[in-house]
């Protein structure tokens, strides 16, 4: 027999997860006790181990959040009103239930997404001692080890909510607090004692972070939308943003495309007092490569670091489903993580837009209810305004879109699933990250020589060949500035009326590549047998590593975890990501080129280490992500007339030499070239503008 907690063991049809047998189910006080008679000591492959031992869990009321947070200092006759203006804007995030708290010089205010208890948990909250008042975003998955720690120093609990543990541990220990936890968090705490506001956000960007210094008032909020709200703030786009958004297609800038309103950047801090900010740093995701001969005992390690961060991301009172895409990623949570539910999308436009098939047979081998959507050419172009609304800033990438519809397919049945993002990031899972590789073919000539071949190849036409030509006549700090580069520096000039404010692609990110270079790493990690100790040997990154790093604290944080949560609150939806914990990135930082790169493939360790999880085929399988056949589309009739409306209007002639933009379109419908990429970019910049300024 086994006591299993709540239906963290157990699934919708009354079936224990681990044995599969029909479950009784006892509640006594606080109590909630599932009874499993267990027919034998049964173990299936990819789930929870079953203990012979009886176990009994109390129910825990972990009060899971996914919620929307904002607040504003200073005092003002109609606070309340306020507040509820600003709440209402981000009703999405939380649907189920609000709260909000009037102080002296501290107004906050939340919206809950409620998973489970509705009674206990209620934001804001406040500290034992009553010194602190907090609104918090997030899921603190180590809360019940920190809740023991605080226990034992005599603090007391009044709830089991991970909120009222992440505000007693702040309590105890100050900033000193977030090198504890482990988790996906964006929070704001009232000192009342000091009169002070703290603004933190996640290691790597999970959930936002939005601030405005409006008038007398600091304001702040999970998403912009909440900001607009507040009285006083006039919007006006920023031309810098849009500049570096043509390159990058999202703004890699602390101030959004909203004068004024800035993101509070991953792993960092903000401390307010008196009218006055500064932010500080606690975290930067910084690659430490090792060597290691030998990979198998990294791969031990890897695969058990892995299922201890999907167990932990697993905690909940309802089911947890998971987004399934056909790759190695989604594969393996959907498989290991024992959800009941798996969701995927796809275009009905082949295969070549069309991963459906591949996340059957994964579903099917996990035993997965499997749930498709299939998106229509006009549900997707119907679809925009929304999803631009939902993103607050303008983001190029198509993808956002197939995940709006992802999301909205998921809330139909679950409240939580899990996803597979930072696993590209962290394993080097990007087919552009074997370029080095493929340019050491020439790496025999000159550097110089190898220049002035480059620039010669640029004034070609675009041919096969060309564009190896001109990257191998560049560093990488030249020719890499994450996964997409839409526009070069030349094109943006010639298409933006106002031509080019502020620094180049290549100038934003010299600082940052000058930074890595300059902190070659002493003291990284060398595995020998199955432990991991310290090397005394320095490890300079490598181009391949220098492009993870530019990724991991650029590209991550703008576009795959932006899109992620925005896309997913959109639909109240709570969205995990168990590759982007702490302890899987206290492992990964430290891996050597030769286990991500290796044997004709990408992210090579972690298809080894979760090989047993997928089909044969599907760790080998090339990337896809999520295709979108916007190349097709613009060639058809009906959209390249919609969208050549859009580039020749007013409003595209307030930003754009509307020419330039009719010419990109015309070329690609033509097939001159395919300009599918930045005429999506430019495209999604109009649209936004459309919803929030006109």
């Amino acid at each position: 027999m086994i006591l299993c907690y709540n239906n963290q063991n157990f699934n919708s049809k009354g079936n224990c997860r681990l044995s599969g047998n029909t479950i009784m189910i006892s509640s006594f006080q606080n109590t909630f006790c599932v009874i499993c008679i267990l027919k034998g000591k049964r173990k299936r492959k990819g789930k929870r181990k079953i203990y012979s031992c009886v176990q009994l869990v109390q129910r825990q009321n972990t009060e899971e959040d996914m919620c929307g947070i904002c607040g504003f200092t200073g005092r003002r006759q109609d606070q309340k009103a306020v507040i509820e203006k600003m709440m209402k804007s981000i009703e999405h995030r939380g649907p189920d239930s609000e709260g909000s708290f009037c102080g002296g010089e501290i107004t906050l205010g939340f919206r809950r997404l409620s998973i489970i208890d509705l009674e206990d948990g209620q934001q804001p909250m406040e500290s034992a001692d009553g010194s602190l008042h907090i609104v918090f975003n997030g899921e603190i998955y180590d809360y019940q080890e920190l809740r023991e720690e605080l226990e034992t120093a005599g603090i007391t609990f009044r709830t089991y909510s991970d909120t009222e543990v992440l505000v007693n541990t702040l309590q105890q220990y100050g900033e000193k607090a977030l090198d504890k936890l482990r988790g996906m968090f964006g929070f704001a705490v009232w000192n009342e004692k000091e009169q002070t506001l703290m603004l933190a956000r996640d290691f790597f960007g999970i959930k936002p972070v939005y601030y405005a210094q409006i008038g007398e008032h600091f304001v702040f909020a999970s998403e912009i939308k909440s900001i607009l709200a507040f009285p006083g703030y006039k919007r006006e786009v920023n031309q810098l943003a849009l500049e570096q958004y043509l390159s990058f297609q999202y703004s890699p800038l602390e101030e959004t495309f909203f004068k004024g309103i800035y993101k509070l950047m991953p792993g960092h801090i903000l401390l307010y007092k008196d009218g006055k900010y500064k932010i500080k740093t606690y975290f930067q995701p910084r690659l430490t490569p090792g060597v290691c001969p030998n990979l198998q005992p990294l791969q031990k390690q890897l695969s058990d670091v892995l299922e201890d961060s999907v167990k932990h991301h697993m905690l909940s009172d309802v089911e947890v489903g998971a987004f399934l895409s056909g790759g190695v990623d989604s594969g393996y949570l959907s498989a290991a993580s024992g959800a009941d539910q798996a969701f995927t999308v796809g275009f009905d436009e082949g295969n070549r837009y069309n991963e459906v098939s591949k996340a059957a047979e994964v579903a099917k081998k996990a035993g997965l209810k499997h749930h498709v959507k299939i998106i229509s050419k006009q549900e997707f172009w119907d679809s925009l305004p929304d999803v631009m609304y939902h993103m607050d800033e303008p983001l190029g990438d198509a993808s956002a879109i197939a995940l709006y519809f992802l999301s909205r397919e998921a809330a139909k049945h679950v409240k939580v699933v899990l996803s597979g993002e930072g696993a590209d990031e962290l394993f080097g899972g990007y087919n552009i990250y074997r370029e080095p590789e493929s340019l050491k073919a020439v790496s025999w000539i000159p550097f110089q020589v190898r220049k002035a071949i480059g620039r010669l190849a640029a004034k070609l036409p675009d041919v096969k060949g060309r564009d190896f030509l001109i990257r191998a006549g560049m560093k990488v700090e030249e020719r890499f500035i994450g996964n997409a580069y839409i526009f070069r520096e030349k094109e943006k000039k010639q298409i933006l009326k106002n031509g080019i404010t502020g620094p180049s692609t290549q100038e934003f990110l010299r600082p940052f590549y000058e930074e890595i270079e300059d902190s070659d790493i002493t003291g990284t990690p060398e595995t020998t047998g199955t432990k991991t100790k310290k090397s005394s040997r320095r490890h300079p990154l490598q181009d391949m590593e220098k492009m993870q790093s530019i990724d991991l604290n650029y590209w991550l944080p703008g576009d795959i975890l932006q899109k992620a949560d925005k896309m997913s609150m959109a639909h109240s939806l709570e969205v995990r990501v168990p590759f982007l914990d702490k302890e899987v990135f206290d492992l990964a930082a430290g891996l050597p080129k030769d286990a991500k790169i290796a044997g004709g493939t990408t992210k090579y360790i972690f298809r080894k280490a979760v090989s047993g999880y997928i089909p044969e085929d599907t760790d080998g399988r090339k990337k896809l992500g999520f295709p979108i056949p916007i190349r097709v589309w613009l060639r058809q009739d009906d959209w390249y007339q919609m969208v050549m409306e859009m580039f020749t209007s007013r409003e595209a002639g307030q930003f754009f030499h509307t020419e330039k933009l009719a010419e990109l379109l015309k070329d690609h419908k033509e097939g001159k070239k395919d300009n599918s990429r930045k005429i999506w970019t430019v495209l999604a910049f109009l649209i936004w503008y459309h919803r929030f300024f006109v």
